[in-house]
């Protein structure tokens, strides 16, 4: 099969990225095996491939946004059927038994591991995953609007829980890609007023398409006071801004797994009158799960741009670049 691999992590107009062919994985006890139909294309996968995320792997293959069709069961593997359709996202296990587990927050188990970090991922035409954390689908949606909400949606809807929204709240959103134009439609579908603060013609056109409020830069602050804010932006600058914009008692939730270093904050502007700021890590399986029965009810759509599986390399560099919106889909097979 073909794959991209981290060969040497390094700037993305480098060439991190190597397409090459291994064999087809075989599947391990309880894990299924799936033909990649197609897999999002992620900023993590970005910042893994630059380093930025030191892979855990050598040649470890990126991509945690897969759909795909189950082709093969390891032993004991019985919650699939072959022919089954199914997704592969970023968290992959956890230990099940530690404090986080038991309290329902996996997604702080020290011990969990994550596809296209630890192990291989979806840029690849077959890849395996444990059954336990594989998503059912919902019917009714292509492969490609499917993609996009296994990763840029699921954390999307793990920031809106952080952000301690208010029903009918002002919500900020910093920086304006796959996860946060998918989080404006949710925010909006539940009564919430958008306000879109991001770098960008192509993410501030789409943002005005989508309906926000207001648009501005990255940087600007919003004509009104925010109940809360969710900085999807790894740029550490951001978030002093994003603290200044809130109401008394406001929210601001960092939903990157990556973030640049953030500057010194001054503790009235920006803290006092119990401002919070929150961080999101990964997200738990109940979050997938809730996700999908939203997105089987709600006419939220990913705003795609297709790519073929020989321009992964290629479609990596725009969304470096700031040529890209919305959310890149690599169609596999």
């Amino acid at each position: 099969m073909e794959v991209w691999a981290v060969e040497r992590p390094g700037p993305i107009d480098s060439g991190p990225l190597r397409r090459t062919r291994r064999e087809v994985p075989e599947p391990a006890s309880g894990e299924i095996l799936l033909r990649v139909l197609a897999c999002g294309i992620c900023r993590t996968d970005l910042h893994l491939s630059e380093g930025d995320l030191e892979p855990r792997r050598p040649g470890v293959v990126p991509g945690h946004q897969a759909v795909g069709e189950v082709v093969g069961l390891g032993p004991g593997a019985d919650r699939y059927e072959v022919g089954d359709r199914a997704g592969i996202a970023w968290l992959r296990s956890t230990c099940g038994i530690c404090e986080y587990c038991r309290s329902g927050r996996e997604n702080l188990c020290p011990w969990s591991r994550y596809t296209g970090w630890d192990a291989d991922g979806g840029f690849a035409e077959f890849a395996v995953v444990p059954q336990d954390f594989a998503y059912r689908l919902p019917t009714g949606r292509s492969v490609e609007q499917l993609a996009p909400l296994l990763c840029a949606g699921i954390i999307g809807y793990r920031s809106l829980l952080r952000a301690n929204l208010p029903p009918g709240g002002r919500l900020g959103l910093y920086g304006f890609g796959s996860s946060a134009h998918l989080t404006a439609q949710l925010a909006a579908a539940s009564g919430a007023e958008v306000f879109v603060l991001t770098r960008g013609e192509r993410n501030q056109a789409l943002a005005r398409e989508l309906g926000a409020s207001f648009v501005g830069g990255a940087l600007d602050l919003p004509p009104v006071q925010l109940d809360s804010a969710i900085v999807f932006a790894p740029a550490g600058e951001v978030v002093p801004v994003a603290l200044e914009a809130l109401k008394p008692g406001g929210t601001v939730a960092v939903a990157g797994i990556y973030l640049s270093d953030v500057p010194a904050l001054n503790y009235e502007r920006q803290l006092f009158h119990e401002r919070d700021l929150r961080s999101v890590t990964s997200n738990t399986r109940r979050d997938g799960e809730e996700l999908f029965r939203l997105a089987s009810r709600l006419p939220i759509e990913a705003r795609t741009t297709l790519v073929g599986f020989g321009e992964i390399d290629r479609a990596l560099a725009d969304l470096a670049h700031g040529r890209a919106s919305g959310s890149l889909v690599a169609m596999v097979g």
